[in-house]
């Protein structure tokens, strides 16, 4: 029984409200402005997250000297794409969670297949290795972490939960794979357009597929979601028009 709302205990929610009324409150209220001058120190102090390693070998250190002898910056365009690399491993993961869930659980909410979760989770790992490739032909070490691909494992920890939760369902499972979908989108524009600026046109050809094909996942995912939350609905006795009627206010807002 859910028992978080204040309305499950009417005595104390009634009290909480009467502490509301402008003579009713506290004597010394409180507020997070210590909590963030606590923050404000820490971050004013603290070391940056990390470093792009230098190159570990001859031909790396010429690959990126050269580099920044043109006005390039060949550490900026390493970081991003130890970041994309380190999402795309996480895509992988998280694929292979998604199948494991649904092949336990049989859902038929959906039109996805096994077989579509598992060419998605090649792509994802084709991804991986495609941009290891492009970091070794700059003379990186794609076995290295950069402050970017850092950030990216923390960010990505939240989803893997939610995928590896045993209690959750297809249908939350996909909310979690389509935030994922969405930020590779966004990642493979930004890491696009940032190869272009830094002179490395060699490696937008097959940037600009992986693109495209992240774009089909996302609209997969969001079909899959889609027909998920809606069998979900129509089981638990919301009429198919109803839930319409909610999405398209949402889509208005």
């Amino acid at each position: 029984m859910n028992r978080t709302g204040m309305q499950m205990s009417t005595f104390d929610s009634a009290g909480m409200a009467r502490s509301g009324q402008p003579d009713q409150m506290p004597s010394a209220p409180g507020d997070d402005s210590m909590l963030a001058e606590v923050r404000g120190a820490y971050i004013a102090e603290a070391d940056p997250l990390g470093s792009v390693p230098v190159p570990g070998t001859l031909h790396g250190a010429i690959t990126t000297g050269v580099q920044v002898m043109t006005g390039n910056q060949p550490q900026l365009l390493l970081d991003k794409l130890g970041e994309r690399m380190a999402f795309e491993r996480t895509g992988t993961r998280l694929y292979d969670a998604l199948i494991t869930k649904f092949d336990t659980l049989q859902d038929q909410t959906t039109g996805m297949t096994m077989a579509d979760l598992q060419r998605i989770r090649q792509d994802e790992a084709r991804h991986f290795a495609m941009v290891a490739e492009a970091i070794a032909a700059m003379g990186g070490d794609p076995t290295s972490q950069t402050p970017s691909a850092d950030v990216a494992g923390v960010e990505a920890m939240g989803l893997m939960q939610v995928l590896t939760d045993p209690r959750t369902t297809i249908a939350q499972s996909l909310h979690a794979i389509l935030v994922a979908e969405m930020t590779d989108n966004a990642g493979w524009e930004m890491l696009i357009a940032l190869a272009e600026d830094q002179g490395q046109g060699g490696m937008i050809p097959d940037f600009s597929v992986a693109l495209d094909e992240e774009r089909a996942h996302l609209q997969m995912v969001r079909n899959w979601l889609e027909e998920a939350t809606l069998g979900k609905a129509i089981s638990d006795g919301v009429s198919v028009d109803d839930v319409s009627d909610a999405n398209s206010s949402q889509q208005l807002h």
